[in-house]
């Protein structure tokens, strides 16, 4: 069974959506509910996909983790934090870097990356002393929010806890259900139609086909298709959580409109980019000035941003063309910052909605070529 793919999937949505619903509308969706149905349909999903044994196994081990944290941090045990964060990375690094027919595929299910950004999310909370207590509904709900499991939205922690908390009366979960339906028809119109259309059409034929005019065809028509495909599914997504009473964040708002790649990552896979950049950019820049790490003002954010992209790549899979694409997005963002400090004295480049189109060219170009790089076939033989 794929996730929001295939027509088992939607099958299953049924049988959890429509009694949600009927709570809902009668005023009675509480938190209580949303962990059944959430634990229901995450399990039986993963039943069907014969990955239930290893998430188990996995969320045991990383629900371990977080119980232990969470007391050893009351303790102010020193340097605690460091071991919990390599201990929660351990399955997804195991599992990348040995592939499955290993003791590691033990924890192998889908999904396995991003509920690791969550229980990340949660040890980082608590470290920072935003997270104080656990409540152990709140928590299960968010590490199986049945919704996103498998690919996101990356939510966070207490945004997730507040909406699971609240008790929606009818006319504020009608408001909810409202605004669901545009985002599933988006989701839909977006991975069934076009998606669908570019790949069975354009992408597909275009996959034996080698040279530099195949290729550079390839890159545009793969951009497309990953953005109606990832967009696609991001709203559905999205749709699903609010009828569910949470209201997830979006992943997308119009990134090809962006006249700069700094833009573009804000609007491109925002809740993966932002967790980065409060999680490990941010991090890592207030830790270098606090510790005076580096005598050149910019080396911090440079290399924030060398760190961030590089992991944000190697978190798709240790292959090289991943990490090369983390890198690659890093050396864009340098070299805007360099650009425009270098601009501010010379002025060649200006304002005005011209100068702003021709950004958003260069921008997507940029961007296409960084996915060109990400599919791997740029070096491909």
């Amino acid at each position: 069974m794929i996730p929001f793919a295939s027509p088992l999937f939607f099958g299953l949505l049924l049988y959890v959506l429509v009694p949600v619903i009927a709570l809902g509308v009668a005023g009675q969706l509480r938190g209580k509910w949303i962990l059944l149905f959430s634990l229901s349909a995450a399990a039986v999903q993963l039943a069907i996909a014969g990955e239930l044994a290893r998430a188990a196994a996995y969320f045991a081990f990383e629900l371990a983790v977080i119980a232990a944290f969470h007391a050893l941090r009351r303790r102010q045990v020193p340097r605690i934090v460091w071991v919990a964060v390599l201990a929660s990375l351990a399955p997804l690094v195991l599992v990348r870097l040995t592939g499955a027919n290993t003791l590691a595929s033990r924890f192998a299910f889908l999904g396995v990356s991003y509920v690791t950004f969550r229980v990340l999310d949660v040890l980082l909370g608590i470290q920072d002393g935003l997270i104080v207590e656990l409540d152990a509904s709140e928590l299960l709900a968010y590490l199986f929010f049945f919704p996103t499991l498998t690919s996101g939205p990356v939510d966070r922690f207490r945004r997730f806890a507040s909406d699971f908390r609240r008790a929606p009366s009818r006319a504020q979960y009608l408001d909810l259900l409202e605004s669901a339906v545009p985002l599933m028809m988006r989701g839909l119109f977006f991975k069934f139609l076009v998606s669908a259309l570019v790949k069975e059409r354009l992408l597909d034929p275009l996959t034996d086909q080698h040279g530099p005019l195949a290729t550079l065809e390839y890159m545009y028509v793969y951009t497309a298709f990953l953005f109606f495909d990832f967009a696609g599914y991001s709203a559905m997504a999205m749709a699903i959580s609010r009828v569910l009473g949470i209201e997830t964040p979006r992943n997308f708002d119009r990134p090809f409109i962006a006249s700069n790649i700094v833009e573009f990552w804000t609007r491109w896979h925002i809740s993966l980019s932002f967790w980065f950049r409060d999680h490990v950019y941010m991090r890592f820049v207030l830790a270098a000035k606090r510790g005076r790490w580096f005598a050149d003002r910019y080396l911090a954010s440079y290399l924030g941003l060398i760190l961030s992209f590089g992991l944000m790549g190697a978190w798709h899979g240790f292959a090289w063309h991943f990490v090369l694409y983390g890198l690659y997005h890093a050396g864009l963002q340098i070299g805007h910052g360099v650009f425009v400090r270098w601009n501010a004295e010379r002025h060649v480049w200006g304002d005005g909605p011209a100068w702003r189109v021709a950004g958003m060219v260069a921008t997507l170009h940029a961007f296409a070529f960084g996915l060109l790089i990400f599919s791997g076939r740029l070096l491909a033989r």
